[in-house]
């Protein structure tokens, strides 16, 4: 799977038949876009002009979103295909299965992600806290351990700062993390303390994950 970061909580997965945006925050010139990802309402996560924007040149793709989200797209539900989850619902598009599991963090409502290619488990954790529940629900559908998580290190607005993002990815038995939301807020990579399997993502750059 090839996975760019495109900024703070925004990714894209691309595979052989899918490609998968979470959390977009621009445009980034989509094209093929099958589905979009959204794990809370919060402004790091939900930018509805960016959303639009994909839509516009990607209409049949499906907008699986947490339900607090959903609440604020549910304008276009008539025209697009949003689709509201909670914790422990599935959705399977071509060979990519996505499960919704829980976060801890301002919205209730919110989601993090597993993308699951078949091959490889990717856990976008999106907005949360370092929280047994959030853990037993990930390890509840990859007892093994996922095989890449992607983690806030910011430690604001309810989500992760460095050190506790780099204790969740032991926890989780994460063969490797990927810290996120930096740059442009605080937190660094250098104090994600995980030491082998650590992966820094260059903004805009393709990674073979």
């Amino acid at each position: 799977m090839k996975v760019t970061w495109l900024s703070l909580a925004s990714l894209l997965f691309e595979g052989e038949r899918v490609r998968i945006l979470v959390d977009p925050s621009e445009d980034f010139g989509a094209d093929r876009i099958d589905a979009v990802l959204i794990t809370s309402d919060s402004p790091l996560h939900l930018f509805r002009e960016a959303l639009l924007s994909v839509l516009e040149k990607n209409p049949d793709a499906a907008v699986l979103c947490a339900r607090s989200a959903y609440a604020a797209l549910s304008d276009l539900a008539g025209k697009y295909n949003i689709v509201p989850l909670a914790a422990h619902s599935v959705w399977s598009e071509k060979n990519i299965t996505t499960y919704a599991v829980r976060a801890e963090t301002v919205d209730k409502e919110a989601v993090g992600f597993i993308i699951d290619d078949g091959n490889k488990t990717y856990y976008v954790s999106g907005d949360t806290l370092y929280n047994y529940e959030v853990l037993d629900d990930v390890l509840e559908l990859v007892e093994d351990g996922v095989d890449y998580a992607f983690l806030p290190i910011n430690g604001r607005g309810g989500a992760m700062n460095a050190k506790d993002a780099a204790d969740f990815a032991y926890e989780l038995g994460a063969a490797h993390a990927i810290p996120l939301y930096y740059g442009e807020r605080p937190g660094s990579p250098d104090d994600f303390d995980f030491e082998e399997g650590k992966i820094v993502l260059l903004p805009k750059k393709a990674a073979d994950l």
